[in-house]
């Protein structure tokens, strides 16, 4: 249990963070970050993600699966993954400039993740520092031969009208660009292989967590100040953006990658940049954060009862967090910036708490669950059917 609450709190962090991000002011009047963005921005994403990496672990038993089961599992994340997607795109009429919709990138990462249930957990770590190291140089390199993206919010009629450019921007050149991020699913995925019920294990976590994270913004400030903004600004002149783009870019982060006139711009750590600092430093954090709250909820009775609220909240993520997004898309949303924000984390929380009290689990949640839990059904008994054996679901 107290691993689940946890969990769960962790999962409600990351949801708050992300309605601070969209609902609060990301600069002030002179440029610099809010409290809030400084915060939040970048960090509250990467830690859902990572997140959704432990819970492909969970749903995998937390264990490496073998070939005899790849069938049914693998049709039972496939559902999950393009439920979500499905969702996602549904949600494509929304404004990108008040939240860019990370749904339909975190359906490709969690496609993308299957194929690592099969493999070590040592092996989906490497893999997962390999990606975050890799895979910026990857884009950078690819970045200059695809189309420049959009940045709208996908919607169902991509995949007719445009979907190869729907693949690029899923993949390499969004907000959320999946490639890249698999580094975050792939460290979800690792820690989820852990006995996370053990102090000793949460500790390490969190204590690993901050020394990442520490360690990638020391390294990238000392890189920047020292060689990469004096060549940034010196190749500034071949860049798409103006001097004031730039600054920008610098000081709030981009929209999922960075300009390709140096290579020095993968030296920076800014939100939503994709560089490899970028990834390294909000996998710390994301670390950081699910080792606190696990220790939390380990240390001491009380400690679990003030983080239930925030783990309410937290088992039913994908409900409040598509819930969300259409409150700041709609006509409801008449709140200043911090009000706003202010009733929407207070909704979270409280419908968190009823609802989970009530019902249980959120009704996206029981909805993808039951898709997937269907198509594991559906691909056990066609493997049973060909065998020539009754399936479990006949007998």
């Amino acid at each position: 249990m107290n691993r689940l609450i946890g969990v769960d709190a962790a999962r409600g962090a990351a949801l708050l963070g992300v309605i601070a991000v969209h609902s609060l002011y990301e600069a002030n009047r002179d440029g610099t970050p809010t409290w809030s963005f400084s915060l939040f921005g970048g960090r509250s994403a990467a830690l859902f993600a990572v997140l959704a990496g432990l819970g492909v672990a969970f749903l995998t038993g937390g264990r490496r699966i073998p070939l005899s089961e790849g069938k049914g599992t693998v049709a039972g994340l496939a559902a999950r993954a393009l439920a979500i997607g499905g969702i996602g795109l549904a949600l494509g009429y929304t404004d990108a400039g008040l939240g860019a919709v990370i749904l339909p990138h975190l359906a490709v990462m969690l496609l993308l993740a299957i194929p690592l249930v099969f493999l070590p957990g040592w092996v989906i770590a490497a893999t997962g520092a390999l990606t975050a190291i890799g895979m910026p140089v990857l884009v950078h390199l690819l970045q200059p031969h695809l189309p420049k993206p959009k940045l709208r919010n996908p919607t169902l009629r991509y995949i007719v009208d445009d979907p190869l450019r729907l693949l690029y921007e899923l993949c390499f050149t969004g907000e959320y660009p999946a490639l890249p991020w698999m580094a975050y699913l792939c460290a979800g995925l690792a820690i989820g292989r852990l006995d996370l019920t053990r102090r000793l294990v949460t500790t390490t976590l969190a204590g690993a967590g901050v020394v990442l994270a520490v360690a990638a913004s020391v390294t990238s400030s000392f890189l920047t100040e020292r060689y990469a903004m004096a060549r940034i600004w010196a190749a500034q002149p071949r860049s798409d953006l103006t001097g004031r783009e730039t600054a920008e870019l610098l000081a709030l982060g981009g929209d999922g990658t960075t300009p390709t006139n140096t290579w020095w711009w993968l030296a920076i750590d800014a939100p939503h940049t994709g560089t490899p600092f970028d990834l390294l430093g909000t996998t710390g954090v994301a670390m950081a954060v699910l080792g606190l709250m696990l220790l939390a909820a380990q240390a001491t009775r009380w400690a679990g009862v003030i983080q239930t609220p925030l783990a309410a909240a937290g088992s039913m993520t994908l409900t409040l967090y598509v819930v969300h997004i259409m409150f700041i898309n709609s006509e409801y949303d008449v709140f200043e910036a911090t009000t706003g924000c202010l009733v929407q984390i207070v909704a979270a929380l409280v419908i968190g708490l009823a609802w989970r009290a009530t019902v249980g689990r959120g009704p996206l949640e029981t909805l993808t669950g039951a898709l997937a839990s269907r198509a594991r059904r559906w691909a056990t008994s066609e493997r049973a059917v060909i065998a020539g054996t009754p399936a479990t679901g006949d007998r």
